[in-house]
């Protein structure tokens, strides 16, 4: 959610890339992709945007926390970021998400805009559980 020089950007991509295949990914067995180029992502974030009320947001621990880092100049960006969040989540109809203990509210947020949605428009988005992870 801060601006950063491209240049940053690119090394940060192949770092990542670099770094999931030192973990084990088998790029034969899985399909791995850089989420900015699929739009879905930041097209469905703007439809569950239009579905997501303010107040919401601004309860959230991490918009407050992050926001006074930013000595009360919090971005649209940051704040509606667990927005974009439960899009990247909903979009693949994900059933359940490892996260840690900082990002529950965040799937909760994930949790409500899914039902939400399934009630004004039918049953189409699993409602996904969290797998909690352990350091």
């Amino acid at each position: 959610t801060m601006p950063k020089e491209p240049a940053i950007l690119r090394q940060n991509i192949l770092d990542t890339t670099a770094a999931v295949l030192a973990c084990g990914i088998d790029p034969k067995k899985c399909l791995l992709f850089r989420q900015s180029l699929v739009p879905e992502h930041a097209e469905l974030a703007w439809i569950l945007g239009c579905l997501t009320n303010v107040p919401r947001l601004l309860r959230l621990p991490q918009w407050k926390v992050k926001r006074a880092s930013q000595n009360n100049e919090g971005t649209v960006g940051l704040l509606t970021y667990p927005v974009l969040q439960a899009a990247d989540i909903l979009l693949y109809k994900s059933t359940h998400v490892p996260v840690g203990e900082d990002q529950v509210l965040h799937l909760e947020l994930a949790q409500d805009i899914a039902q939400h949605f399934n009630k004004k428009y039918g049953e189409f988005f699993p409602v996904p559980k969290a797998i909690l992870s352990e350091l």
